[in-house]
C-alpha cells in the first residue's frame, strides 16, 4: 500500500461538493447513520472549540493524558505534512493502509451524495476512532463548533473554548458575540465546559449558553487561575495549586492554553506528574518551531530559521509578544497568507518587532494572497516590505544583508505545511 492510494481517496472525496466550507450536519448525521452511528461508541470525549490556541492546547491535553499512561485518540485539522496528521489512534498517527480502508469504506457507503471534504473525513476519523481501544478520545472543531462536522457527540466528558477573537467572519459573523454562539455550540446540557481567557461579550454568550444548559462553568479567572512567576507556571484551582515547568511551547500566550489544558486533566483526574508531561513533553509543529534540518537550514547557515502558523489579528499579537520576549536580534519575516484573512490586522503588531518583511504567494494554493498584496499591507502598517518568488529566494536576499539575522517564516498554516513538506 503506498501513500498515494490514500491521496487518490482523498482527491475523488473533494469532487462530492463544490463548496469547501458549507456549515450543516444533514449530510454528516445521513452518512454516520448509514456507518451504524460510530460517534456513539468512542472513548470518553474531550471536545475543543475557539479561534486561537485549539490544537495547542489540545497537544498539552494529550501530552498529559499520555504522560498519565493513557491511550488517547486525537483528531485534528488541517494537517501540515500529510493528511495522516489528523488522525492519531492510540498514539501513533493512523497508517496508510489503515486510512485508505476507512477512506475507501466512507467514500463507498457516502455513494454519489453530496458531502464535503472535511465532512467525509471527520467521518472517517469518527469511525476509526470508534473500531479502536482507548481511554480518551480528543476532538478539534475545524470551524466554528455549532454545526461543525465534529460536533455530534451527543455527551462529551468535557468541552472546551479556548481564547475567542475574530476570524472567518463570513461564516461565524461579524462580531464576538455571533463567533462566540457559534463556538458555545459545542457546549452540551449537564457536561462541564472549561473556558479560557475570553473577551466580555464572548465570554457572556458563553456564560448564557452554559446555563441554559445547566452545563457547570469552569471559566479562566473564576475557577482556575494561571500565571507565569520566576520562570515558572502557577495553576490553582479548587484542588490546590500547582508549580510546574514553564510550556515547551514557546509564548506567554501558551501559558493559558497551558492553564486550560490543566483544567481538562484535573477534570479528568489526572495527577500532578501528568500536568508536569504537558508542559514538558508537548510537541506541535509550525508553533514558532525552530527549524533544525533541511535545506532552508543548511542555507540559513548562522541565522536562526523559526516557522509560525497563526494567521489572524489575536496570533499576530501573540507572536510579537514573544518576538520582544527573545534575545535581541534582528528579526526578519517571510510572510504569506490567504486572501479570506485580515492581513493588516495580522501584520500590525508584528511591525514593531520585525526588521523587515518579504512577501511570497504560498506554493499550490488556490487562495492564496498575490505577494504584491501582502506586501502593500506590510507597508500600510510600516514594515519596510519587498517580495519574493519562492522562500529560498526571501531567505537568500535577507542573508545577503544580515548573514546571522532571525528568520520567522509565519502568515499561514498552509504555508508552514509547504516549509516542512519541503524540509522535513
Amino acid at each position: 500500500m503506498t501513500q498515494t492510494t490514500s491521496d487518490a481517496i482523498l482527491a475523488r472525496m473533494l469532487a462530492l461538493h463544490p463548496k469547501i466550507i458549507d456549515l450543516t450536519l444533514d449530510r454528516v448525521w445521513r452518512l454516520l447513520e448509514r456507518l451504524g452511528n460510530p460517534q456513539d461508541n468512542l472513548p470518553p470525549v474531550v471536545h475543543i472549540a475557539g479561534t486561537n490556541g485549539k490544537g495547542s492546547t489540545q497537544a498539552m491535553i494529550r501530552a498529559g493524558l499520555e504522560g498519565w499512561g493513557k491511550s488517547v485518540h486525537a483528531y485534528t485539522s488541517p494537517h501540515l505534512a500529510r493528511f495522516h496528521e489528523r488522525i492519531r489512534l492510540g498514539g501513533e498517527l493512523i497508517s496508510e493502509a489503515h486510512l485508505t480502508e476507512i477512506l475507501d469504506e466512507c467514500y463507498a457507503t457516502n455513494g454519489a451524495d453530496s458531502i464535503t471534504y472535511f465532512e467525509i473525513t471527520t467521518v472517517a476519523g469518527l469511525l476509526a476512532f470508534a473500531r479502536s481501544p482507548a481511554d480518551f478520545t480528543l476532538l478539534e472543531v475545524g470551524l466554528g463548533g455549532r454545526l461543525d462536522a465534529t460536533n455530534v457527540i451527543a455527551r462529551p466528558e468535557v468541552t472546551v473554548i479556548t481564547p475567542i477573537s475574530i476570524d472567518h467572519e463570513q461564516f461565524l459573523g461579524d462580531t464576538l458575540a455571533k463567533i462566540a454562539t457559534e463556538k458555545a455550540g459545542i457546549i452540551k446540557r449537564g457536561v462541564p465546559v472549561i473556558v479560557g481567557p475570553q473577551p466580555d461579550e464572548a465570554m457572556e454568550v458563553i456564560e448564557a449558553t452554559a446555563a441554559r444548559l445547566g452545563a457547570p462553568l469552569v471559566a479562566y479567572g473564576q475557577h482556575w487561575h494561571v500565571y507565569e512567576e520566576r520562570g515558572r507556571l502557577v495553576f490553582q484551582d479548587e484542588r490546590g495549586l500547582l508549580d510546574l515547568p514553564l510550556p515547551a511551547l514557546l509564548g506567554a500566550h501558551q501559558v493559558q492554553n497551558a492553564g486550560a489544558a490543566l483544567a481538562v486533566l484535573r477534570h479528568l483526574g489526572a495527577g500532578e506528574s501528568a500536568c508536569e508531561a504537558a508542559m514538558t513533553q508537548t510537541q506541535w509543529p509550525a508553533r514558532m518551531q525552530r527549524l533544525k534540518n533541511g535545506p532552508l537550514v543548511d542555507l540559513a547557515g548562522q541565522a536562526e530559521l523559526w516557522l509560525d502558523g497563526g494567521h489572524n489579528a489575536a496570533a499576530g499579537e501573540a507572536l510579537a509578544d514573544l518576538l520582544a520576549a527573545l534575545p535581541k536580534r534582528p528579526t526578519h519575516l517571510i510572510c504569506g497568507m490567504l486572501n479570506t484573512k485580515d492581513v493588516t490586522g495580522y501584520l500590525a503588531p508584528l511591525a514593531r518587532e520585525a526588521a523587515s518583511l518579504t512577501a511570497v504567494s504560498i506554493p499550490d494554493e488556490v487562495n492564496t494572497l498575490p505577494a504584491a498584496e501582502t506586501q502593500a499591507a506590510a507597508k500600510l502598517v510600516g514594515l519596510t516590505a519587498t517580495t519574493a518568488a519562492s522562500t529560498s529566494e526571501a531567505l537568500q536576499a535577507i542573508l545577503q544583508q544580515d548573514p546571522e539575522a532571525r528568520v520567522l517564516i509565519c502568515g499561514s498554516l498552509y504555508l508552514a505545511g509547504h516549509i516542512l513538506r519541503e524540509n522535513g
